[in-house]
This record gives structure tokens, C-alpha cells and sequence, in this order.
């Protein structure tokens, strides 16, 4: 038997490379997630992510993913979606042929919307596995009518985070409650819900408190009084929907954006992760956040 000071010793040393071990496993790097059939469809809020998704899948070092398809038509409702002509439709065959991870949609104003209902249907009767991601966007027009709509771009540099805030979460309670009722339907979560309406709204609130380098007003990140974004915004929603789609961080990772520096991308990628891991009907598995925005 061993002398008490040398068991003791023995332990600290035991101890420290237990210790040693965990840490270097904590830095060791993730694999990258598999790769995913993920099919878009959405309207002129939404469209410009496809693109800029495959930039970061390849930068995440994704292997087999696979863009089956896209589907824009601006201004839309899903429904609208759902009832193009059929010489026209490519939604619908892709979600019958089984060959779809990932489906995603871009909400309008009305909801509920059918269309999420009809295609949610079709896809987990032919993928029993399939996840359809709803994008909650930005307020158009930053509220709704007939007193809040603004009328020119230049009036987004007055607006308030808690105006702001209270009309998207107006809007997405809304979407919510479909999401539920869809998926106690089928009896399982499979409708899930990407916010990046919430997280222009943290990006906006930067920008008031200038904490964002290089935009000094609301203003400059939008193209009109619709709201369409900017690079800015269309960057962080591209952030926002990947992180959705793989349920990864996409901090580090490389995508162009024109006229979006490194220094903004990386503050764009932590609000994306910050906003999308922490909302529960984005599907995230809970843990703590880490890479928050300034």
C-alpha cells in the first residue's frame, strides 16, 4: 500500500490529467453536420438565401448537401405557392419524391396560411422525416397600417426597438400558434420557425446605440420603403436560416456579402446564432449560447 503522501500525490497528478484531457476536448473541433436535400421556396425576403447558404455550406465543410430547388415569387403567400399551375409548380413534385430534408417557407402578414398546412402534408406523407422551416421576416413597411406603415425610407431612423419588437412579436405569435397546431397534428415537431425578424430588430437596435461599425442610420439597411434589405439584412438572414438548417453556429464561417466587411459579418453571424439557438420553435437542441453580439 502506498504511503498517504505518495496516494495523494498520485491523485493531483490523476486529477490535472483528467482535467487536461476534458479541456482539449472541449477545443477539439466539431465534425461537420451531414449534408441535406433542402428545397426553398419564399418570397423576395427570403429568395436571396439559397445562394449565399451554399457559400457557407461549403465553408463549414458540409459534404453532401444538395440545393434540389427554388421557388420565389414575390410578395407571396405560401398558398400561393401551393396553387401555381402544375407546368409551373416545382415544390410539389420535389416534396413527392421523398428527396427532401428540408423544406423551407417565408410567412406573409396573413396567418393562418393554408399553404403551410397543404405543404406539410404532401412532404411528411412521402418524408416522415422531413423539417419545414417557416421564416418569420422583418415587418414590411415596419408596422402595420394604417398608422404605423411608413411611407419613406428615410422615416426608419425614428423608429423604436419596442415598436419594432411588439409588431413582429404580433406576427409571430400568430405563426406560432399554426406551427403548434400543425404539429400536434401530425404528432410530431416538424414545422419549425427561423426568426430573423427578431434578429433585424437586435441588428437595428445596434445601430441606434452605435454599436454597429459603419451603418449609421436604420435607414441604410434597407433599399426602400417596402423594407427589402439591404446586404446587411440579407446577410444576417442567410446566417439566420443556415443555422436553422443545420443547427450549427455559423460564427467563423466565409461568405461574400458586397459592401458587408469582416468586422460586420462577424457581428451579424453572433446576432444570427444568438437569436436562432435560443428561440425554441427554431428546433435548436437548449445550450448555452456562446459568440453573443456586442
Amino acid at each position: 500500500m502506498l504511503p498517504n503522501t505518495c496516494r495523494a500525490a498520485l491523485i493531483v497528478v490523476i486529477s490535472a490529467l483528467i482535467v487536461a484531457t476534458s479541456s482539449a476536448a472541449d477545443q477539439e473541433p466539431k465534425s461537420p453536420p451531414p449534408g441535406l436535400r433542402v428545397f426553398y421556396t419564399g418570397h423576395s425576403f427570403h429568395m436571396f438565401v439559397p445562394p449565399r447558404v451554399e457559400q457557407l455550406v461549403k465553408s463549414a465543410g458540409i459534404e453532401g448537401h444538395k440545393l434540389v430547388g427554388v421557388q420565389g415569387l414575390g410578395g407571396s403567400r405560401v398558398i400561393q405557392h401551393w396553387d401555381l399551375a402544375d407546368e409551373k409548380n416545382k415544390a410539389k413534385p420535389a416534396l413527392t419524391s421523398g428527396e427532401v430534408d428540408v423544406f423551407t417557407m417565408a410567412a406573409h402578414l396573413q396567418i393562418p396560411d393554408e399553404g403551410i398546412a397543404k405543404f406539410a402534408e404532401l412532404g411528411l406523407a412521402h418524408n416522415p422525416n422531413l423539417r419545414l422551416l417557416v421564416q418569420a421576416s422583418w415587418y414590411p413597411f415596419d408596422g402595420p397600417p394604417p398608422d404605423r406603415r411608413i411611407t419613406n425610407n428615410a422615416q426608419r431612423d425614428e423608429a423604436k426597438v419596442a415598436d419594432l419588437q411588439a409588431a413582429i412579436d404580433d406576427w409571430r405569435k400568430k405563426l406560432e400558434a399554426q406551427a403548434d397546431q400543425l404539429n400536434k397534428q401530425h404528432g410530431k415537431t416538424a414545422v419549425f420557425i427561423v426568426p430573423v425578424g427578431d434578429a433585424v430588430v437586435k441588428l437595428r437596435g445596434l445601430v441606434i446605440e452605435g454599436k454597429y461599425p459603419g451603418v449609421m442610420k436604420q435607414s441604410e439597411l434597407f433599399t426602400d420603403p417596402i423594407g427589402h434589405g439591404g446586404p446587411h439584412i440579407q446577410a444576417l438572414a442567410s446566417y439566420c436560416n443556415f443555422a436553422a438548417i443545420y443547427r450549427t453556429s455559423p460564427v467563423g464561417l466565409k461568405m461574400t456579402a458586397q459592401g458587408v466587411d469582416d468586422a460586420q459579418q462577424e457581428i451579424l453571424q453572433k446576432i444570427a446564432w444568438e437569436t436562432v439557438s435560443t428561440y425554441p420553435h427554431a428546433g435548436l437542441p437548449a445550450k448555452p449560447v456562446t459568440g453573443a453580439p456586442p
